[in-house]
């Protein structure tokens, strides 16, 4: 039985029986399997948009050897006994707690926010206009901020590929899709992540793991660089091995290990607003027409240099997705982007944000205490604005030409918009290099200047990270790790779900 790559251009519809009568004329054989190995959608002529389909296939009619074995992670059994108690329950804190409770440890992940379940309701009441909740929000609980969110699985982080396959094959083993294990731009809808979360966590309960919900650590108990317990709303926690994944919203989390002794430092990030616009007009602009066969919805990736005063780009798109209300806390205004598996929403939304770096941008240097309160006053000021969770918001022209605002339009945002002039809620270089960016992005993609500019994108990354050594050790600890997003070493679910599961390695290995 030999083995063969092979590659085909592929109407967007196509079907399965059609990529099969594709192999057997190809190989000139009946007598095969096959299995999709990467599916990418080449849409750079209008005329001709197709699958790009490579198909790794075994037959008695390909010359050569079988396929080589698909190397996996390897979790190894602790040889010694261990508790381990793991602070976060998004992707990062939850593959460490699997990968640790699957290597032996005695592992209790404790999670602030509720399970998804919990979540989902307090979300809806906030939305209905009930008070905002802080065990059910978009920011925290189980799955953390990426449950809600479209679930992109894609990463630009290089060397990740066994710790990236160990984890689409969870997702899928927990009821994901199989087609994430091939497309080239998986995502898996919130719809979707809600389902996968909850089976995760069966899995973990069922291989011996406790998990806490509702359970926010206020204070380390330390001494010689050494953690022994966490104090918890649920009482002190003894253990061997802490890892922490908090997310990049849990700023009391960030103060509480600074208090303990933890070290961070400022680093980029980027703020800046979501742009809304109609899906059709985006699928208009990159397709030529307004629906296609086969494919969900069209996308976009934006970037300008905005005009020489700070990089733009688009982040975090939500094909017919919807704009959300993302606030961690009761007196923020700040929105974020969420897409269903089928992406078949009216409306598509993006961030469009310019990435800062604070000491540049205040002309000074700028403590980890300090970048946070500074992001918190500007959170502030615009939910002091609304005087809520209405989206200040203007068109795209009018933040170009910093003119008065027009009467907003229809939106996904479920508190609705209000007319303001956003370059003046902006820091000043952040607003000037907006209004450069969006120009540039009218210019890239038909019709863009006829969106909405809404609210304040803020959660891009954390403003801080923490300092690690090489072993993934939290400066001046010999027992204590920070991953993920809250460690200011990753973005989005993949690579922080992979720094978590490296954070757990890293501790089997002793």
């Amino acid at each position: 039985m030999g083995y063969r790559v092979l590659s085909f251009k592929m109407p967007t519809d196509f079907s399965p029986e059609e990529l099969r009568w594709r192999i057997e004329r190809e190989l000139r054989a009946k007598d095969f399997s096959f299995q999709v190995e990467n599916q990418s959608l080449d849409a750079r002529k209008k005329d001709h948009i197709h699958w790009l389909v490579q198909v790794g296939v075994t037959s008695k009619a390909i010359k050569g050897p079988p396929p080589a074995p698909v190397p996996e992670l390897e979790i190894p059994r602790a040889n010694r006994d261990g508790r381990a108690l793991v602070v976060g329950g998004g992707p990062a804190g939850f593959f460490a707690a699997l990968a640790l409770r699957r290597a032996g440890f005695d592992t209790t992940l404790v999670e602030r926010g509720a399970e998804v379940s919990r979540r989902a309701e307090g979300i809806r009441a906030f939305e209905a206009g009930g008070p905002f909740d802080p065990l059910g929000n978009y920011a925290f609980g189980e799955g953390g901020a990426g449950t809600f969110s479209d679930g992109k699985l894609t990463s630009r982080t290089k060397g990740l590929s066994l710790e990236k396959r160990f984890i689409l094959s969870s997702y899928v083993r927990a009821g994901a899709p199989a087609e994430i294990l091939h497309l080239a731009h998986p995502h898996l809808g919130s719809d979707n992540l809600r389902l996968v979360v909850k089976n995760l966590r069966e899995e973990f309960l069922g291989l011996g793991g406790r998990m806490l919900f509702q359970t926010t650590v206020t204070a380390l108990r330390a001494a010689g660089g050494k953690v022994s317990s966490a104090v918890t709303s649920a009482g002190e926690i003894d253990a061997d091995h802490f890892v922490f994944a908090p997310g990049h919203s849990a700023y009391d989390t960030y103060r509480m290990l600074m208090r303990a002794g933890v070290h961070f430092h400022t680093k980029p990030f980027a703020i800046g607003c979501r742009v809304e616009h109609p899906q059709a007009l985006v699928n208009l602009a990159q397709w030529g027409r307004e629906s296609l066969p086969g494919v969900k919805a069209a996308e976009y990736r934006l970037t300008s240099e905005g005009g020489g005063v700070l990089p733009v780009y688009s982040f975090c798109m939500c094909p017919g997705g919807i704009v959300v209300p993302a606030t961690p806390r009761a007196d923020a205004n700040i929105v974020n982007g969420m897409s269903r598996y089928r992406r078949d929403g009216e409306f598509a939304n993006a961030a469009c944000v310019a990435a800062v770096e604070l000491n540049s941008l205040l002309g000074r240097e700028v403590a980890p205490e300090e970048a946070l309160a500074w992001l918190e006053t500007l959170e502030r000021g615009f939910f002091d604005y609304a005087q809520g969770y209405r989206a200040p918001a203007c068109g795209v022209r009018d933040f170009m030409e910093r003119r008065e605002p027009a009467a907003t339009a229809r939106t996904s945002y479920p508190f609705g918009l209000m007319a303001a002039p956003l370059w003046e809620l902006l820091p000043d270089t952040v607003g000037r290099a907006l209004a450069l960016g969006l120009k540039d992005f009218c210019g890239k993609l038909k019709g863009f200047e006829t969106g909405m500019v809404m609210g304040l994108e803020s959660k891009t990354s954390s403003p801080i990270q923490v300092s690690r050594g090489l072993d993934g050790r939290c400066e001046g600890f010999e027992n204590l790790y920070l991953a993920g997003e809250g460690a200011g070493f990753s973005g989005g679910i993949v690579s922080s779900a992979a720094d978590g599961l490296k954070a757990a390695l890293r501790v089997i290995a002793g």
